[in-house]
């Protein structure tokens, strides 16, 4: 698994390097050690392979199921670089078990907690990431992308252009709390690590984690 997600960061250097105007700020910020959920925004689907040569830690994935319902090749792929199918359409208790395990094992596993991509400004999170962090009590490094929204297909993998910036904040966690989580305890603690995720964009692409607008419910 390793080579491959190795292999594919190289390549991407190199296509980003040649082709983008790539920009990575807070590096240093990377927990080299430790479970870590790496918490973006979600503009395109070439955001996993931009964050994977990015930040400096092996990086795991939960992408969504339909991903792996092409040819066989893709989900074999898919699977190798480190991506886990996630069914969108409700609470799926397959891949938070698996996401789960991935932190108690110490990895690190990146998450867009919009849960689909949002090209006009950030939409509201989802709770799922907050009731990960509780579950596993991991440190959530919240990271702000911007550019990619260009470029929609994956295939750009082969050939990024114009400016991409990835920019990572302060990691941090969230309290502890008694019991088991409900929708009330969950909803503001989600709208905190989204708020982290807006401070490092621009205004344009804060959507409604925008400052001067709070989110909808």
């Amino acid at each position: 698994m390793d080579a491959i997600y190795n292999l594919s960061n190289v390549f991407q250097k190199v296509t980003l390097r040649v082709f983008a105007d790539w920009e990575v700020t807070g590096r240093e910020n990377v927990p080299s050690v430790g479970p870590l959920i790496i918490a973006a925004n979600h503009q395109s689907n070439f955001d996993p392979p931009l964050l994977s040569p990015s930040i400096p830690r092996r990086m795991r994935f939960l992408a969504k199921a339909s991903l792996f319902e092409g040819p066989a090749i893709a989900g074999w792929f898919l699977r190798e670089y480190g991506a886990f199918p996630l069914n969108r359409s409700g609470i799926d208790v397959r891949a938070h078990r698996w996401a789960i395990d991935q932190l108690r094992r110490d990895g690190a596993i990146a998450v867009f907690p919009e849960g689909t991509r949002s090209q006009d400004g950030m939409k509201k999170g989802r709770t799922g990431i907050a009731r990960l962090a509780l579950t596993t009590q991991a440190a959530i490094l919240p990271v702000g992308i911007t550019g990619t929204e260009r470029l929609g297909t994956w295939m750009r993998v082969f050939n990024p252009t114009g400016r991409l910036t990835v920019t990572i904040g302060q990691p941090f966690t969230l309290p502890a709390i008694e019991g088991r989580p409900n929708k009330a305890v969950l909803e503001p603690l989600t709208d905190i690590i989204m708020r982290r995720i807006a401070a490092l964009l621009p205004p344009s692409y804060q959507g409604v984690y925008r400052s001067d607008t709070p989110p909808s419910s």
